[in-house]
């Protein structure tokens, strides 16, 4: 689409730090990037020429999304095109954990015929931390599964809870508290970092399981280990973590109970096609002042 629209494309696998930013930006008119830092030294590096910022995919918190507004640089961004499948790849997690499919599935593969005994989870009470999209798709395979739904979200969608039995609790605390399975689907704000943290796990029930797949700074990696080592934590399924790609020696690689994943949630080739063709159109668009399919803040669109 981008070369057949007349782009030159500079290519780059990602994430890319900070440093590489600064290394290639400059002669760029547009960014197509996925958790690359996109930081205020690599805005300013980056301008005059830059006229557009197309985020591949839903999560702005890698870009200074303040810093790019007050520069007037539209940000455009992908909602809806990755619900479903972060909402299958967590009910797989937590299937795995509870049936501890990643144990038998190697103990087979070594020729040992060894049989392991799981839990179900018809019947557990689920927390979901963000009833948006991804929260909302979460809600019905639960349903589905026979579980019983708690969430907490401050946008309520009372039409949705009610269609799908969502009892409301009041705090972040009272939805830990209640959860057999925590899982959680919110944006990284300053005030969601760490939400999972030694004191709000004290406060789950003894052999809870917590799953991840929004962000790994939602969850403080020591509180996890140290609670997954204790047995206070069942098990811990996480696609994400605090940083990408993790070092070798990274805490929870290898960790009791405790299945990581490489921030594959969203890569399906379904979604990706959805991604793909909604961030580059975004970028096509914005770029050539037309509104585009979703933007992220307020800012003009460039003056053709």
């Amino acid at each position: 689409m981008l070369k057949e629209a007349g782009y030159e494309l500079i290519c780059e696998r990602g994430p890319l730090t900070e440093a590489r930013m600064l290394e290639l930006v400059g002669d760029i008119d547009a960014f197509l990037c996925g958790d690359d830092a996109i930081t205020a030294a690599v805005i300013d590096k980056a301008l005059p020429r830059l006229k557009v910022i197309s985020k591949y995919g839903i999560g702005l918190d890698k870009i200074d999304v303040d810093y790019a507004t007050s520069k007037e640089i539209p940000i455009t961004f992908c909602p809806g095109v990755n619900h479903t499948t972060v909402a299958e790849h967590t009910f797989g997690l937590l299937l795995a954990i509870v049936r501890r499919l990643v144990e038998e599935a190697n103990y087979t593969a070594k020729g040992e015929w060894k049989r392991l005994t799981g839990h179900e989870i018809m019947g557990l009470k689920i927390g979901i931390f963000g009833l948006g999209r991804i929260g909302k798709e979460v809600a019905k395979r639960a349903k589905a599964f026979g579980m019983e739904i708690y969430a907490y979200d401050i946008y309520w969608d009372e039409a949705f809870a009610e269609a799908y039995g969502v009892h409301r609790v009041d705090s972040p605390d009272a939805l830990a508290e209640v959860a057999n399975v925590l899982s959680l689907h919110t944006n990284l704000t300053e005030e969601t970092r760490d939400f999972v943290n030694a004191e709000r796990i004290s406060r789950m029930q003894d052999g809870a399981i917590i799953l991840n797949c929004a962000r790994g700074e939602l969850a403080d990696t020591k509180a996890i280990l140290d609670a997954l080592k204790s047995g206070k934590l069942g098990g811990y399924g996480a696609d994400v973590l605090d940083v990408e790609p993790p070092p070798a020696d990274h805490p929870l690689l290898g960790a009791p109970n405790c299945i990581i994943t490489p921030h594959i949630g969203s890569r399906t080739y379904e979604s990706v096609q959805r991604q793909a063709g909604m961030a580059t159109e975004n970028l096509i668009r914005a770029l050539s002042g037309q509104e585009p399919l979703a933007q992220a803040n307020k800012a003009p669109l460039p003056k053709l």
